[in-house]
């Protein structure tokens, strides 16, 4: 009872680490592109850009993970 308890708590930890890289991975991706094609702003990524991408990605993962965990 207690191995089928620890197989459940591993996945359960397997899925929100995979969620977890799926909002990172999709919130940099979206500031990326933000920076890249919104008019207005010179259209060249920039060390400003990518490190505001990691923050935004970083904000989403956080942002998925305390949804998923209720």
């Amino acid at each position: 009872m207690i191995d089928s308890e620890q197989g459940q708590d591993e996945a359960a930890v397997g899925r929100r680490r995979r969620n977890g890289i799926a909002g990172f991975a999709g919130g940099f991706v979206v500031s990326i592109a933000f920076f890249a094609f919104f008019p207005g702003l010179p259209h060249v990524i920039d060390w400003g850009a990518i490190i505001v991408s990691l923050a935004v990605g970083v904000g989403a993962r956080w942002a998925v993970q305390k949804w998923l965990s209720g």
